[in-house]
């Protein structure tokens, strides 16, 4: 069996993401820790669209992450997995799958703006996962940088144990390093090396006063969080001075693995300060996988809960969490290994999907470079090509021990448009390219409109179809036409009924008959649908209970009022009758459907559209023409918060009203104001407006 290399023993590996709003510099912080790693030989910058993880052409022509990129650097002792995520909201699948496979994350905030919207979201999808998480206060250099604001913020708007464990020296233009309160000393950077040399001195004196009351309130905050250490606690309360900083470097520890403390540094990505103490700190704080426990998994021979310990001698259990189509080598599949050892040339069991699969090639990945592999180790993350079968949030594992891990749950779609080739040559292309993307991107789903033809491609927003678009002509040559952008809407019902429905058909020789009595009531908002047999004394004989079932399950996916999804309905087959001869499981299926859609009729259906959650950050002179707009487009103004200068508009607005509003926000403000939006829930649609979708 191979053999771990040995500088990269399990305790020793990292795996961490980079995540933050858009424009705080999460890939400028990753080009300057690869630079410093040793990785890169010169610093890629976004603005010159030369930035290493943002490997796409969309992605160096916009200076936005798109994808989320991996590579491995190694810092002291330790082997460091990097995700950089995007953080643009319309693609949150990218940072909720990389969230889901992470150890620990490092949160990016701006110095200046503090905590955005977006940083709101990601913070969020971090405590759904349960992933550890330090914070670096970047652009220190700015004009307006206040790195306790930002503290503040995230105390505030996150409800984060945010604790700073350095101090700036200086702001703005003079920002020249920062003081760490753990060793009680400062570090000054020289412009001239690029950072890669900083100095190591004495607390400035105008600053040491202030520093040791921090110092003070950091051990305090820490005898709270690690309060099972009674030698530290007594230590910190009777003689801090003797606290060492091996103690202190170990408390954290503590807080950061049981996501009790979220210590936060500061610096300047761009101008290459702060970036080896925050690797330091990656090293020192973060969990390995050891740290973070034996994992919950299901045995899939027996249905019962097991527990699966990270260890190369433990089976195999993976989780492939991006899928991506490569020019040179085709598929690859990214996957998180949890436990046990991954060989080339192994088969394995994909329980997901009941597929055998078998990975042909392995290889580690520089963001779009690639470098063979043998094997594989428990903590890795690894690029498989030759698995036919397996898409995002899929279990693999050995064939032997059938198990799987927890699935990855996937926002629905909000945006849809109409798409169709240029010329018959293109038909091929398109099909092929809506196929690929569909697999990599499991928010961005490609149907066909059965009355009209048309495929539909619908997406996450306005940014997503437009990248996903450019990709197709980029990467597979395809000519397309796409129409307007189209809102996704749902229907559902707000009344219980009840219906019966046969389905009778006599033609020469073996007739069809299926006879169906169904009850349908409103589910609780955002429940789902859900569909139950109570059928008893075999009135329908068990076979056909499933071809019923679905029946309507297809009936939901097109409503009655304009075809789209029904959602949040009760369905129960209640009665019905068959017959020996001429009933079959087909019949049963158009029965159900029928049913489905007559019971629909009667219970008063009606339309929901979704509803975004806007943020708008505009200069305060132009805060009325801002809210007076967002009330024409049928907004709801939830609340407005002031910050040095500008206020930030909180807003729900129906995504309906939302098309074009970039322009419109551009003309009031004179291009000042910024918007960040993402989807919040579904709402009623107005009962004039929901009798013109209905004639469309």
């Amino acid at each position: 069996m191979s053999k771990r290399p040995e500088k990269d023993t399990l305790k020793n590996v990292r795996n961490i993401g980079i995540m933050a709003h858009i424009d705080a510099g999460k890939t400028t912080c990753t080009e300057r820790i690869l630079y410093y790693a040793g990785r890169l030989h010169r610093i890629g910058e976004v603005h010159e669209g030369a930035a290493t993880m943002d490997f796409m052409e969309q992605e160096k022509e916009r200076g936005i992450t798109i994808t989320s990129a991996a590579t491995v650097v190694y810092w002291l002792d330790s082997k460091i997995n990097i995700i950089d995520t995007p953080g643009h909201v319309d693609f949150t699948v990218e940072v909720e799958r990389s969230l889901r496979v992470l150890d620990g994350a490092v949160a990016v905030f701006d110095a200046v703006a503090g905590v955005q919207p977006q940083s709101e979201t990601v913070w969020k999808q971090a405590d759904r996962y349960g992933v550890p998480r330090i914070a670096f206060v970047n652009k220190m250099d700015r004009v307006g940088a206040d790195y306790f604001m930002a503290i503040q913020s995230m105390k505030e708007k996150l409800g984060a144990n945010a604790i700073a464990v350095q101090c700036p020296i200086g702001s703005e233009s003079d920002f020249k390093g920062m003081v760490d309160l753990v060793a009680m000393k400062a570090y000054l950077f020289l412009d001239e090396t690029l950072g890669a040399k900083f100095e190591e001195a004495e607390i400035p004196a105008d600053l040491l006063d202030k520093c040791k009351a921090m110092r003070a309130a950091l051990l305090e905050e820490l005898a709270i969080v690690d309060e099972t250490n009674e030698v530290f606690m007594t230590k910190v309360l009777e003689a801090p001075e003797t606290v060492t900083e091996d103690e202190i470097h170990a408390a954290i520890r503590q807080g950061v693995v049981t996501n009790k403390l979220n210590p936060v540094l500061c610096g300047t990505a761009f101008k290459n300060k702060g970036i080896q103490p925050l690797l330091d700190a990656v090293v020192r704080w973060m969990p390995s996988p050891l740290d973070r426990g034996n994992l919950k998994g299901i045995n899939v021979d027996t249905g019962e809960p097991m527990v699966i310990v990270p260890d190369d001698s433990s089976p195999l259990a993976a989780l492939a969490f991006k899928i991506m189509s490569d020019p040179y080598v085709g598929r690859l599949t990214f996957v998180r290994i949890y436990a046990g050892t991954l060989t080339k040339g192994s088969s394995l069991m994909n329980t997901t999907k009941d597929k055998r699969e078998r990975v042909s090639r392995l290889l580690e990945m520089h963001a779009n470079q690639r470098k063979d592999r043998d094997d594989f180790f428990t903590g890795d993350i690894a690029a498989c090509i030759g698995l036919k079968y397996t898409s995002t949030g899929d279990t693999l594992c050995a064939e032997d021990s059938p198990l799987l891990l927890e699935k990855m749950e996937f926002p629905e779609p909000v945006i849809s448009m109409a798409i169709e080739p240029k010329s018959k040559a293109d038909r091929e292309k398109l099909s092929m390219a809506l196929s690929a993307l569909s697999e990599e991107d499991p928010t961005f789903r490609v149907t066909t409109n059965e009355e009209t033809g048309q495929t539909i491609i619908a997406g996450m927003g306005e940014l997503h179809l437009e990248i996903l678009r450019d990709r197709m002509f980029r990467e597979y040559s395809v000519e397309a036409n796409v129409g307007k952008p189209e809102v996704s809407y749902k229907e559902t019902i707000t009344i219980p009924g009840s219906t019966e429905t046969k389905y009778v058909k006599q033609s020469g020789g073996r007739g069809q008959y299926a006879h169906v009595n169904l009850e349908i009531e409103p589910n609780e908002t955002g429940k789902g649908n859900e569909v139950v047999s109570k059928i008893v004394g075999g009135v329908i004989p068990r076979e056909y209970i499933p071809a019923v079932i679905k029946g309507i399950e297809e009936g939901l996916t097109t409503g009655v009022l304009a075809g789209y999804n029904l959602v949040d309905v009760i369905v129960k087959i209640v009665y019905g009758s068959y017959h020996e001869v001429d009933s079959n499981e087909m019949a049963f299926k158009i029965c159900g459907s029928m049913a489905l859609k007559e019971a629909a009729r009667k219970c008063k259906p009606v339309l929901l559209e979704p509803i975004m959650k806007v943020v708008v950050t505009t200069p305060e002179q132009f805060m009325g023409d801002v809210i007076g707009d967002i009330n024409r487009r049928r907004g709801k103004i939830n609340g407005q918060m002031s910050q040095k200068g500008s206020v930030e508009v909180l807003a729900d607005v129906p995504l309906s009203e939302m098309f074009g509003y970039s322009t419109q926000l551009r003309s009031i403000t004179s291009g000042r104001a910024t918007y960040t939006m993402e989807p919040s829930h579904f709402e009623r649609v107005p009962t004039k407006l929901q009798d013109e979708i209905c004639k469309k």
